[in-house]
């Protein structure tokens, strides 16, 4: 007698789960998120980047007395566009300009290195962060020319002029996490002004649950002559940048290598897009960067907090880092009229959509763990966290790249999965809130633990 074997997709629907309560909340679909993702507006998307092209350059090393050119000028005027906004809310932004003094390869004389940032407190979690950065610094094709004008609007006005978009349309929303609004110096120098704040934010005891960083989104056209307005792309690390060899063995035998929570940011991010965005997709690309290249967002990852880059779906490297001018019918220089505002605003949206969920969404849970050797079913723990109604498990095969199945087991702190072998799939649990926003999934272990270890305090395993 031949036997037949059911496929394991079609058994989902009967699975049994441990520790299930009656009604247990699941997230929902919330209309706030959609009227975000159809709000930011091109023209102010346009106004920020053509006053920030009008400054000339804004070299890291260029003028900072001047009102009309340099890093300086645009400086204070981020800064006064910043407290315009908090007039318009009622006070409800602080401006702060934390700087520090750096000397480096690229930065022959001590400079100061000033970034301009504005933080909306949350309302029942104000510890908790989110943080979204752009540079506001440009450059040519010298890395070391202060003088020439360097209009920077796509590298990267673009991103500064989200993020302050961001600010407007936040600023009168509720958000419970905090929020934080942040136009960096120094990136095109060496990275300073991402270390800046990662330093400031410990400084504060931020618990930094993210940082967006927006560096180069407003183009569409590709040097390579495609032509894309529904793409973007988010970068993120696989393996925390400061795990330790303790860490890392458990990790290598255990897994988690595709896990970091900056990774299951970018899975949060292509899942938000999906459902409040669909005329934009997220590319997910398993790298902290591009190759070879750096941004903002590596200082926060070696400071230990989750990070992300976002970037535009095809870049044309004819208008980065390069001197003003037109050879063999080339244009070359990073001008306003290589920026695609429609474009812009779209990946302005999924950033204010991403921030808005995150900032009301429960931190994600603590403590997660799995255990199941040698048995047919797989156990997971974690800690409950404040604001959390109940909690998710989600598990996916080990090749795919987004969670694939998920359940809703209600306000407990385990779960038992009958029937799912822990040796063949990848779990984890998130938390989700009375209202129905859901935070990112954490992944088992320190490999996915979105709390911070500062550098030199590890201890060395799980």
């Amino acid at each position: 007698m031949r036997q037949i074997l059911v496929p394991f997709f079609a058994l989902l629907p009967a699975l049994a789960f441990a520790s299930h309560s009656d009604n247990p909340v699941e997230p929902l679909e919330q209309p706030s998120l959609h009227a975000l993702a159809s709000a930011p507006s091109e023209a102010e998307l346009h106004a920020t980047i053509e006053k920030l092209v009008s400054f000339g350059t804004r070299h890291t090393l260029s003028d900072t007395k001047s009102d009309t050119r340099g890093i300086g000028a645009a400086r204070r005027w981020v800064k006064a566009r910043f407290e315009a906004i908090s007039r318009d809310c009622g006070g409800c932004i602080e401006v702060v300009t934390p700087s520090q003094m750096v000397t480096g390869k690229r930065i022959p004389q001590p400079t100061e290195i000033m970034d301009v940032v504005a933080i909306k407190r949350g309302s029942s979690d104000p510890k908790r962060v989110i943080v979204m950065t752009g540079h506001i610094d440009s450059r040519v094709t010298d890395v070391m020319n202060a003088t020439s004008d360097a209009p920077g609007a796509n590298d990267d006005a673009s991103g500064v002029a989200a993020l302050i978009e961001a600010a407007r349309l936040l600023s009168k929303q509720d958000n419970r996490a905090t929020l934080v609004f942040a136009a960096l110096s120094g990136e095109e120098q060496g990275l300073y002004g991402g270390k800046v704040l990662a330093d400031y934010a410990a400084a504060q005891g931020w618990q930094v649950q993210v940082d967006l960083n927006n560096d180069i989104i407003g183009n569409s056209h590709g040097q390579n002559g495609v032509l894309d307005n529904t793409t973007v792309r988010v970068f993120s690390e696989g393996t925390k940048s400061n795990e330790t060899a303790e860490q890392a063995a458990y990790r290598r035998y255990h897994g988690g290598e595709v896990d970091s929570p900056s990774r299951n940011i970018a899975r949060y991010m292509a899942k938000t897009a999906e459902q409040y965005l669909p005329d934009l997709r997220v590319r997910m690309v398993y790298r902290t960067d591009r190759y070879s290249r750096g941004g903002d967002q590596v200082p926060f990852l070696e400071a230990g907090y989750p990070a992300v880059r976002v970037s535009e779906g095809h870049e044309d490297y004819t208008h980065e880092h390069q001197d003003l001018r037109t050879e063999h019918g080339i244009h070359y220089g990073d001008t306003i009229d290589g920026v695609d505002f429609r474009y812009l605003a779209r990946v302005t949206a999924l950033n204010t959509v991403t921030m808005a969920a995150l900032s009301r969404a429960p931190v994600p849970p603590t403590g997660v763990d799995t255990e199941g050797a040698v048995a047919t079913d797989t156990t997971l723990h974690w800690k409950k966290v404040p604001d959390a109604a109940g909690y998710r498990v989600h598990w996916r095969d080990t090749t795919a790249p987004q969670w694939q199945f998920s359940n809703a087991v209600g306000d407990v702190d385990h779960a038992v999965i009958k029937d799912v072998v822990i040796d063949d799939w990848f779990f984890g649990v998130s938390s989700v809130s009375a209202d129905g926003y859901e935070s990112p999934v954490v992944y088992p272990g320190d490999a996915g633990s979105f709390q911070r270890t500062p550098p030199g305090k590890e201890d060395g395993g799980r």
